[in-house]
């Protein structure tokens, strides 16, 4: 075995979401985080996006713990998934809340049961192996976050997760910069540090600052007031429900992920809710508009989310109205934007009042910008550093600022999904790359679903298709009649007659000019898909898929 240490991203490295980190020493395996990615505008039918973990496929007896940061999905989503593909035996180790959404997801998964869940804060120190995992307290959108030393026979390396330093945070649990700076002392090996906040120059500003604008909301509304936030984003919604207790509003959660998670989170004791002022949507619903706030999911444009079905008019209980105000309390994920921007209009259409980021200070980052993380490179002072949880130009970013405070190029290690780093003691380098890219969650089926099926349908999407019907007379060689012509999202069938008429004729002739046998089958069809093809761009200059279809006769 080696007596270097392999750190490997699975996630997260030239991407936002999906993050996942593996260690590996020796024939010893521990993994940080598993999380999702949501699929983009392009990614038609997937539910869901996963790492491609199947460089741990052979040595899952050597995986020997999970360990999360944080409570976010793009963090803890992809963990169902991964206990189904032969890690259900594998420790599980996370902080108090994050544990409880955990918990939740499993459930829901039907492996709670099973599951093998332990709980760590800020100070312990946890034996795994050859590695000690020593969480450390930081301040994100969601409680409990936690960033991690892990100690190895190699060195210290820290993995930030997500983090920023807010001075003022809701819940006064701020990041401990004493526990970082200790660590410092200690001696730091290599950094692994959150890049996404990396292009605000400044520090991020506090949780303090929203607070503020959604009580200037709250006191000019006169109707119902909607606000759309992650559910995750525990800390926003107890400002939220504080704000509403001292306007003399309640506040209605919709959405399951909204419900499910403000249950989780008060069960836990992360948030505090006096009594009558949560209510069920049915119970607001009978309540004069101006005592509801309706907590709801669909930050992110998603359709199906509580915010965009209000937008469009297909919820089954709200119908907006002008005199609303909708508040959208999230930045939009790099991806989102024309679906953001969607149901922003959408909700303008409807006459509400819409209040997000652009125009008012109803959202700040989770994550640390330049002075962030230039502060916590200095605490750390670690002697390598690797960009992490950012699309590629972060990680350049990152690496710049890192340079400008002294680190030498060669010191800085970017590196994208699969791609390895190799550390010992006095030296660190590039090793292998490994496979690091898309797992699709498309209905029941995980991984079932290629690229090619993503583009197959794209390109369904955006011009349609043709069906081509052609009876072969195996024994003659030649069509047992004129071959039929359907089409679905290229151009109306009736009033293109000809174009379609002059297709059969075409194709006709084309399969006359050269034998087929029965098994020249697939000839047929592509020489059918090439004529049609042509002919449908040079009329159309669309091109639609065609699809042949022999029968041989």
């Amino acid at each position: 075995m080696s007596n270097k240490l392999k750190i490997v991203p699975l996630g997260g490295a030239g991407e936002i979401g999906k993050n996942m980190t593996i260690y590996e020493y020796g024939d010893e395996i521990i993994v940080v985080d598993v999380g999702v990615m949501f699929p983009t505008e392009h990614m038609l039918g997937v539910d869901l996006v996963l790492p491609d973990w199947q460089y741990l496929n052979d040595k899952k007896e050597r995986v020997k713990a999970i360990l999360f940061t944080h409570g976010h999905l793009d963090h803890i989503g992809g963990l169902p998934y991964f206990l189904k593909d032969g890690f259900a035996d594998v420790p599980i180790y996370a902080t108090r809340l994050t544990r409880g959404l955990i918990e939740g997801s499993l459930e829901e998964h039907g492996l709670l049961a099973d599951a093998k869940l332990s709980t760590y804060q800020s100070g312990d120190r946890v034996r795994i192996g050859q590695f000690e995992i020593e969480p450390i307290r930081v301040s994100h959108s969601i409680p409990d976050s936690a960033a991690l030393a892990i100690r190895t026979p190699v060195g210290t390396i820290v993995q930030t997760g997500d983090f920023r330093f807010d001075h003022t945070p809701i819940d006064g649990r701020t990041t401990d910069m004493a526990h970082l700076a200790r660590l410092g002392n200690e001696g730091v090996l290599a950094l692994l540090g959150d890049s996404t906040g990396i292009e605000r120059e400044s520090s991020t500003e506090s949780e303090a600052v929203v607070s503020e604008a959604l009580d200037r909301i709250f006191h000019d509304a006169d109707g119902r007031i909607i606000i759309a936030t992650f559910a995750s984003q525990l800390q926003r919604v107890q400002e939220i429900l504080r704000i509403a207790r001292r306007h003399d509003r309640v506040v209605a959660p919709t959405g399951r992920s909204m419900i499910k998670n403000v249950e989780i989170a008060r069960e836990l004791g992360y948030l505090s809710i006096p009594p009558g002022l949560l209510v069920s949507l049915d119970e607001a619903m009978a309540l004069p508009h101006d005592k509801v706030v309706l907590l709801a999911t669909g930050s992110q444009g998603e359709p199906r989310a509580a915010l965009a079905r209000m937008a469009n008019g297909s919820h089954r209980q709200i119908t907006l109205e002008a005199g609303d105000t909708v508040v959208l309390s999230a930045g939009p994920i790099p991806g989102n934007e024309e679906s953001v921007a969607r149901v922003i209009d959408n909700l303008f259409r409807l006459g509400t009042n819409v209040i997000y980021d652009a125009i008012s200070k109803v959202h700040v980052s989770g994550h640390g910008g330049q002075q962030d993380i230039i502060l916590m490179q200095r605490l750390l002072n670690p002697r390598y550093i690797i960009p992490l949880h950012g699309e590629f130009r972060h990680l350049v970013l990152h690496a710049r600022l890192a340079q400008r405070l002294g680190m030498a190029a060669s010191d800085i290690f970017i590196v994208e999904n699969g791609q390895t780093v190799l550390l010992d003691e006095r030296f660190a380098s590039v090793g292998e790359r490994v496979p690091g890219g898309w797992v699709f969650v498309d209905g029941s089926r995980v991984g079932g679903t290629s690229s090619n099926v993503l583009r197959e349908r794209e390109a369904l999407s955006q011009d349609g298709f043709v069906l081509v019907s052609i009876a072969w007379d195996a024994a003659r060689h030649q069509m047992a009649n004129r071959p039929r012509i359907h089409s679905r999202g290229f151009v109306p069938q009736e009033p293109n007659e000809a174009m379609f008429n002059e297709a059969a004729d075409r194709l006709t002739q084309a399969l006359s000019d050269a034998t087929f046998a029965r098994e020249d089958a697939t000839a047929i069809e592509n020489r059918a898909r090439n004529v049609l093809g042509k002919l449908f761009y040079d009329e159309t200059r669309r091109r639609p898929m065609v699809v042949p279809i022999v029968h041989m006769v």
